[in-house]
């Protein structure tokens, strides 16, 4: 299913209560960062009401969209969208940064990322992720398939999170993923090369090696709790 058709069926689901329709996520930052075949297409759907009727029109649609690959549409109403970014304020952010309007339109007035929840968001997020990286470590074992496989899965919630504390800096993060991670690296102290390198493999320019594997994954989990770390300690000076 292509973008083109998404809409088309939405359009067809939702009819005058389709508001807007947006891609954000890695295909809105650029083509460099999407990878085919590996980077799913993210979609935001903005209607005026959610009863059950209309999630049962969109669940075929949400269906095919999944068997390709994509997660689920994100779909809120348009009174959730204007009242839920003290909560998602990680995702908005991206959102705002990057996002391609596809249908209708993706009303911005009153969208303002607060630091302050940002911080709590990303202190959170961080640290749930080092504890599910840990969880998947003891999985895997000695597994190199599993290893790379968590890997490779990890990657895109850590750039997240490293835009995010990009922007906890009062900074715009960089849209390519090598020197977002190596200005986050040098500026919580940690060593970008096992994100630069999982990077690389994922975009098949230099694929990990069985011999590369234990040591990236050990430098990998080194590196996210040095940044886990940092975030704890991180203290707010001003707001956005």
């Amino acid at each position: 299913m292509t973008l083109d058709d998404l809409v088309r069926r939405l359009r067809e689901a939702h009819g005058d209560e389709l508001c807007g329709v947006a891609l954000y996520g890695s295909a809105a930052r650029g083509s460099t960062e999407h990878i085919p075949e590996q980077s799913d297409y993210n979609v935001l759907v903005l209607v005026a009401a959610l009863s059950m009727d209309r999630l049962a029109r969109e669940a075929p649609i949400a269906r095919d969209w999944r068997a390709d690959g994509n997660p689920p549409p994100l779909t809120l109403t348009l009174s959730e969208w204007q009242r839920c970014v003290d909560i998602y304020p990680m995702e908005y952010a991206d959102i705002l940064q990057h996002h391609r309007v596809l249908h209708g339109k993706l009303p911005l007035e009153g969208i303002r990322v607060d630091r302050q929840q940002l911080r709590l968001q990303l202190e959170s997020e961080a640290m749930g992720k080092l504890l599910r990286l840990r969880h998947l470590i003891l999985l895997a074992g000695d597994n190199r398939a599993e290893q790379i496989a968590l890997l490779e899965s990890s990657l895109s919630t850590m750039l997240t999170l490293f835009r995010a504390y990009a922007r906890l800096r009062g900074e715009t993060p960089s849209a390519n993923s090598e020197e977002l991670s190596r200005a986050v690296a040098a500026q919580a102290g940690f060593d970008a090369t096992p994100f630069i390198r999982v990077w690389r493999h994922l975009k098949s320019s230099e694929k990990l090696q069985d011999a590369d594997v234990a040591p990236t994954l050990a430098s990998y989990l080194e590196a996210v709790q040095a940044f886990v770390s940092h975030v704890d300690q991180f203290t707010l000076t001003s707001d956005l």
